[in-house]
């Protein structure tokens, strides 16, 4: 446990009084068992007076406009951008992560805003939704979800970019305000590496919340795998997780297999050998998955979304960006008319140098 910062931020709704004076924060899936005057293992959930409080609500660390593609999602409005913000705190000890100096720290640090001024700053930035990202957002979901229920007002929608090692709870309080949501997977799941580079025992509760996620939500899922060289690629790990993908979240569920490049305490490693990437992309197809990408390697043609039916490029891409969009009013192909499984098409007026339409 880490000592507390002296910043009460805001009680939290995520936890349990427990018999022997400690709070169970149940948040997230290590459930933390916290004593007075200690946080748990993220950094900005501790207790005060035996209530949990969340320390960063309100405390916004960064802020960016990123196209949705960046998160990656690439079947829930494409082309539009997004008001991307975090926190400081995570729940994962990620020895790769690029994002370290916000996921790792543990100072309460960042910029005061309120739900309604976060939306008004995407408002103001011409964003069409608000994702919670850079660390993991279940750690400060009682903020986002004030945030999601404002941003709804505006019509503007919420994405999570999270790496799923939530609770029951969680995805409970997820399905009164979230869109959509990035599961990232590292190394495919396999225990060995989530266990000496991730810090957590198993992927299991992962794969728990997706199945809550599909039964008890209608977020739109979307999978991600960074795919890290000769510690994170193994073949075997990655069909284990797109046969999951496949009978419990069906074939329309899009996987992307990132590219990892070196950081954090990983910098003795390279970057992901795009045949490696290829060899994973190849294991979805087989398994049955109709959509699967490989990211971080702009100009790949496996960045663009194929037509299951007769393999016509329905969406080409380079790198984040649309370049052209081969899909009728209703999303079908326009070679064979297969209805493709996106939801939402890009605003012509406001992509319009980003990408072509195909008439």
């Amino acid at each position: 446990m880490q000592q507390r910062n002296e910043v009460l931020g805001k009680e939290a709704e995520l936890y349990d009084k427990l018999p022997n004076g400690r709070i169970k924060c149940t948040a997230c899936a290590r459930l933390c068992e916290i004593p007075e005057g200690k946080t748990g293992l993220c950094g900005i959930r501790g207790v005060v007076n035996n209530r949990l409080q969340l320390f960063v609500y309100g405390k916004v660390i960064a802020g960016h406009i990123d196209p949705i593609e960046k998160k990656p999602v690439t079947h829930y409005r494409p082309g539009t951008d997004i008001f991307s913000i975090a926190t400081t705190g995570c729940n994962w000890l990620c020895k790769y992560c690029q994002n370290y100096d916000i996921s790792q720290r543990r100072k309460i640090q960042g910029v005061d805003m309120t739900p309604k001024e976060v939306v008004d700053s995407a408002i103001s930035y011409g964003a069409h939704g608000i994702a919670y990202t850079y660390n993991e957002p279940s750690i400060f979901i009682e903020f986002a979800r004030d945030c999601g229920i404002e941003a709804h007002k505006k019509g503007i929608f919420n994405i999570f970019v999270s790496n799923g090692y939530v609770t029951q709870e969680s995805v409970s309080m997820m399905s009164k305000f979230l869109d959509c949501i990035t599961v990232d997977f590292k190394g495919s799941g396999k225990q060995e590496f989530v266990r000496r580079y991730i810090g957590i025992p198993n992927a299991d509760p992962i794969f728990q919340s997706l199945k809550d996620i599909r039964d008890k939500t209608s977020i739109h899922t979307e999978i991600t795998d960074l795919i890290v060289p000769e510690v994170g690629d193994d073949l075997e790990a990655a069909r284990k997780l797109c046969k999951f993908v496949y009978d419990e979240l069906g074939p329309d569920t899009p996987i992307h297999f990132l590219r990892f490049h070196p950081d954090y305490k990983m910098m003795e490693f390279g970057m992901t050998p795009i045949e490696i990437l290829e060899k994973h992309h190849g294991i979805a197809k087989e398994v049955g998955l109709r959509y699967a990408y490989i990211g971080n390697v702009p100009g790949h043609p496996l960045e663009h979304t194929y037509c299951p039916a007769c393999k016509y490029i329905a969406v080409q891409r380079y790198g984040f960006s649309i370049e052209s969009w081969n899909l009728d009013a209703n999303n079908c192909c326009k070679n064979c008319g297969y209805p493709i499984s996106i939801i939402g098409k890009p605003n012509k007026q406001h992509g319009k140098n980003r990408f072509q339409l195909i008439q």
